[in-house]
């Protein structure tokens, strides 16, 4: 089990050299690829690669219950607090939060070490992701020992980098205010 500093050390770390040029779909599930980069700490000049997929479930809109808001207790507020209280559940079928699900599936996964410095391999997948043009892929570096945190820090990322779509198409077809 990593401790906080060995997560917070692949968190600070892990770097998405290459993002996909998709974002994640608002109305249906996306399928990245990811190529996680990493050096071996006990050897000079050798590289892991990891290759696999990763799919990102469409996103969820998730609404508060609107009995929980009458469970909101005011007391000791004045006017402006039950006011709010008022305003708060006269609203609440605009309050919405986005749920996003993956699935990362570790069978399709593929390893390969390569013995060459960690840039070298870098530009010569990014060299291969330019004459392919696979809209898809992400090139990750990380750390070997916690690359499992360099992929879930990417998934956030494209949550990140996807929100404001997803919450416009949302609006656009009248599934949100």
């Amino acid at each position: 089990m990593p401790s906080d500093f060995d997560i917070q050390y692949a968190i600070e770390n892990t770097q998405v050299i290459h993002e996909p040029d998709r974002r994640i779909d608002t109305f249906g599930s996306t399928q990245f690829e990811f190529q996680l980069v990493t050096e071996l700490m006990d050897k000079i000049n050798t590289t892991r690669i990891r290759v696999g997929q990763i799919t990102a479930q469409k996103p969820l809109i998730l609404r508060p219950d609107p009995a929980s808001v009458a469970d909101f207790d005011f007391e000791g507020f004045g006017p402006q607090g039950h006011a709010f209280g008022s305003f708060l559940r006269e609203n609440l079928h605009k309050l919405a939060i986005l749920k996003y699900g993956f699935s990362f599936k570790v069978g399709d996964m593929q390893e390969e070490i390569i013995h060459e410095p960690i840039n070298q391999v870098c530009d010569k997948l990014l060299d291969a992701i330019r004459v392919s043009g696979n809209p898809m892929r992400a090139v990750i570096t990380g750390v070997d020992e916690t690359w499992e945190i360099s992929l879930l820090k990417f998934t956030v990322e494209m949550i990140e980098k996807s929100q404001k779509i997803n919450l416009f198409d949302f609006k656009r077809r009248g599934l949100l205010e």
